[in-house]
């Protein structure tokens, strides 16, 4: 380890540089300020001492721990003494009057209270959102606002009683209050009904997926008897469209996404919300990118699968051939052993549409799909948009309940009042029930795609879309949480988690076969790889949604990233890794799972010189005189030897003098004599930057 300076050994030590300096003093070493040197030994005697200083006031805190609890005890005993005696008084008088009215004693009344006392003591968790308010939390904790104050006071921080504050600090406020707390998303506050309802059994939602102009929409208009594909811009699906039919007295919803990978956010979330994955392949082109997409969005959301193979009434059908590639990425169909069911059908004739709805049916009543009928309505936004003559419109799956009109619901951050309802067909309908997609009109503002439609009574929907909208400014204006490699080590290290969850992109398809080969083979049985999506070419937009859906981490070889791309994957939290090395990949993430990984590091510039005479000293060697341009020239720093925008040598400033006398930097409008390590090769005129080593922050 070389010699630093006391400002940079500080954040090392997570100290201010005036504290260092004292503690420095403390041990007898001489330094001045904050520009001193800090020797290796002069650094490890001042560890050894924090060490110390911590382990006496974990000391120091136990025996006040232990005052204070001894302290408590006879508090609660002092006070207990004229209850007991009262109580006991109590008992005597109960006594005598039962002996003269000839009463008997009641024996269970007793224990009765015992036992709620006991429950009394054990209901002691509390949920509470990522943000929550002084005066919340107040109450949630059966306190008082100014009390909750005044102990953010004692832990320094400087609060009102609207203040907001973060999960971290509200649980640590808590458990002084004798709470445990269970994070929840402002999303999933809205209770749950703890009543008994009778479930029934529902419709399945049939989510389909697949690449585009494989037939997914034609396919679903021949069951549906209707025509949509023709209404759509270049035969293309431009939105979920959502639809129910009916077959041998039972119902089935369907959801057909988007083919086109711009849509891949909205297909994420139809796999989020549905009961049974359709993907739909074309026989005479096979598994194309978009197929491999769908498989993979199906696999993370442990949806079943069923296949459909389409378009089998061409000249050119190659079924077997689509069969060996859902096998390369292994979709194992139940014909050659595997469990996943495929159907071979016609969209334009209607060949194996009975077979497929049958094994629909089949796995829906293996599933045992069940809700209740009765009760407020709950359900998700599949599609939403601002209608010219209609408002805003939303299209709403129902899962639980029945939705009528006139009803009041919040969906994420707005709410509103059911005005009207229509069906699939665009006709007026006065309810919806289970498994139902509905087009509802009231909406106060434009809902997203996927969030959870409930129905509450007004003022109370009206209250959590307030407290979910200043909940979303507020996250707005915080750094989103990025899942890195280093925050994956730290939570398997924690025990947090078994699994690494991977999306690889590479230049050929033989080094992303080989790269992902190779990180399965790193699985251990403490942690476990998952390579969720491979495939060849750049880095997409739809595989940083991908990331964020299934909480994974996106590996590069030789693969561009557009800036768009960049920013879609700081927006969403997503790190993206490119190598130019395989085994640089694999290196890393074998460090990251045993919890070895080393931060990286970049250089950043803190001085420029320019070389304008050189002196020969004997025993010593060259010296260049040099003029401080800009910045700093500090001693022991890495520096650069530029020529002609040519770096010509490398090394570290070993000696620095400014007049005669030896300086630790010189700032800029200065001139001063340098001498390097390693290096000789420079002459008048070369440029001398000086930079320092600044630890990376694992940034997209």
């Amino acid at each position: 380890m070389n010699d630093r300076r006391v400002y940079d050994a500080a954040k090392e030590l997570n100290l201010s540089s005036e504290a260092l300096v004292h503690l420095l003093r403390e041990l007898d070493f001489k330094v001045r300020g904050y520009m001193s040197v800090v020797t290796p030994e002069m650094l490890k005697k001042v560890k050894k001492k924090l060490e110390e200083d911590k382990r006496r006031i974990k000391e120091k805190d136990r025996e006040k721990e232990k005052l204070r609890r001894g302290k408590k005890r006879k508090v609660e005993r002092r006070l207990r003494k004229p209850e007991e005696k009262k109580r006991a008084a109590i008992k005597v008088k109960e006594t005598l009057a039962k002996i003269k009215t000839g009463e008997q004693k009641p024996k269970k009344r007793e224990k009765v209270e015992r036992v709620e006392t006991k429950l009394e003591k054990e209901i002691r968790k509390i949920q509470l959102p990522e943000l929550v308010s002084v005066e919340e939390l107040a109450k949630l904790l059966s306190a008082s606002s100014l009390s909750l104050i005044a102990k953010c006071l004692e832990l320094g921080l400087m609060v009102t009683i609207n203040r907001r504050l973060d999960y971290e600090t509200a649980s640590m406020i808590a458990s002084e209050y004798g709470h445990d707390t269970e994070l929840i998303s402002y999303y999933e506050e809205v209770a749950e009904g703890k009543e008994e309802v009778e479930e029934i059994e529902r419709a399945p939602v049939v989510t389909v997926m697949g690449h585009v102009d494989h037939g997914k929409t034609t396919l679903l208009d021949y069951i549906r008897k209707t025509n949509v594909i023709a209404k759509e811009k270049g035969g293309i699906t431009q939105h979920i469209g959502a639809s129910i039919i009916t077959y041998k007295d039972k119902k089935i919803t369907f959801l057909d996404t988007p083919g086109h990978e711009a849509f891949t956010a909205m297909r994420a979330r139809g796999a989020q919300i549905t009961d049974i994955i359709l993907i739909v392949v074309a026989a005479d082109d096979g598994v194309m990118p978009q197929t491999v997409e769908a498989i993979d969005h199906a696999r993370d959301a442990n949806v079943p699968i069923i296949v459909a193979i389409n378009k089998i009434d061409l000249e050119g059908a190659r079924p077997d051939m689509v069969k060996q590639q859902l096998a390369q990425h292994n979709l194992l169909l139940e014909e050659i052993g595997g469990d996943v069911p495929a159907v071979m059908v016609s969209a334009k004739t209607g060949v194996g549409i009975d077979d497929l709805l049958d094994s629909l049916l089949l796995i829906a009543e293996m599933k045992e799909l069940k809700a209740p009928l009765k009760g407020n309505a709950r359900g998700y936004i599949i599609e939403a948009r601002l209608d010219r003559y209609k408002g805003i419109v939303a299209t709403v799956l129902i899962t639980k309940g029945q939705l009528k009109k006139g009803n009041s619901f919040v969906a994420g951050t707005t709410y509103g009042k059911v005005r009207a309802m229509y069906d699939e067909f665009n006709k007026v309908i006065e309810e919806a029930y289970l498994s139902m997609p509905v087009m509802v009109l009231g909406f106060e503002h434009i809902p997203k795609v996927g969030d959870r439609f409930v129905v509450l009574e007004d003022r109370t929907a009206r209250e959590i879309a307030r407290k979910r909208q200043l909940a979303e400014r507020e996250m707005v204006a915080r750094p989103p949480v990025v899942r890195t490699l280093q925050s994956i080590q730290d939570k398997i290290q924690k025990g947090e988690t078994k699994e690494l969850k991977v999306i690889i992109k590479g230049d050929v398809g033989g080094s992303v076969e080989a790269m992902s080969d190779s990180l399965r083979e790193l699985s251990t049985e403490e942690t476990k790889i998952t390579v969720v999506h491979s495939g060849v070419g750049d880095i997409t937009e739809s595989d940083v949604l991908l990331a964020s859906v299934s909480d994974s981490i996106i590996v590069g070889y030789h693969a561009g990233i557009p800036s768009s791309v960049k920013m879609t994957a700081k927006r969403e939290g997503v790190e993206i890794r490119v190598y130019d090395v395989i085994y640089k990949a694999l290196e890393d993430i074998k460090l990251a799972l045993v919890g070895l990984l080393e931060p990286t590091y970049e250089e950043k510039l803190i001085g420029e010189a320019e070389i304008r005479q050189i002196f020969n000293i004997p025993k010593i060697g060259k010296i260049a005189g040099c003029y401080v341009k800009d910045g700093k020239v500090v001693k022991n720093a890495p520096v650069k030897i530029v020529r002609d925008s040519d770096v010509v040598g490398e090394g570290k400033i070993i000696s620095l003098r400014r007049t005669k006398k030896t300086v630790n930097e010189v700032s800029a409008g200065f001139e001063c004599g340098i001498g390097f390590e390693e290096i000789d090769d420079f002459v008048v005129g070369d440029i001398v930057q000086v930079y320092e080593m600044v630890e990376k922050k694992r940034e997209v």
